[in-house]
């Protein structure tokens, strides 16, 4: 049963505080998510910020155009500076994402850090050499091509 961990850093010519507000509020998710997923975000009434404790719910459809339910709660949150949604109901038998964002000289440093399992022991880890790790990067190289065309 395995446990990954996927990092990824981009330098984005902004200031944290306009990042932020893009990053922080729920309904942009779908603005950098490959159309493909079918991502929708489920829960009603949503606030535009994020807060701790925040439960989101969506539909997503990671492989072959399944739907699948996913609900994240927001765990921890510093304005301006990170944020971290964990996985609560969802493919993943454990996912941890960190959302850090950074000033830098001529913009914002922003890192995400996925720490995730996949289930099904030996099967997840097989499926994470074929399918899970490619996807990951595919998902957020198109983010990065998002957020550099929106900013």
């Amino acid at each position: 049963m395995g446990f990954y961990q996927f990092k990824r850093t981009q330098e984005i010519k902004t200031s944290v505080d306009e990042i932020w507000k893009f990053i922080s509020d729920p309904s942009n998710l779908k603005l950098i998510t490959p159309d493909y997923m079918g991502f929708d975000i489920t829960s009603e009434d949503i606030p535009s910020q994020m807060y701790e404790g925040m439960i989101i719910s969506y539909k997503v459809s990671p492989l072959l155009g399944i739907k699948t339910t996913w609900v994240t709660e927001i765990t921890h949150l510093k304005k301006n500076s990170y944020f971290v949604d964990e996985q609560r109901v969802g493919p993943y038998r454990i996912w941890h994402h960190q959302h850090i964002v950074k000033p830098i000289t001529n913009g914002t440093l922003m890192t995400d850090i996925v720490s995730y399992q996949p289930p099904l022991g030996f099967l997840g880890s097989i499926a994470n050499e074929l399918i899970i790790k490619g996807k990951l990067q595919e998902i957020f190289e198109y983010r990065t091509n998002a957020l550099e065309e929106i900013f």
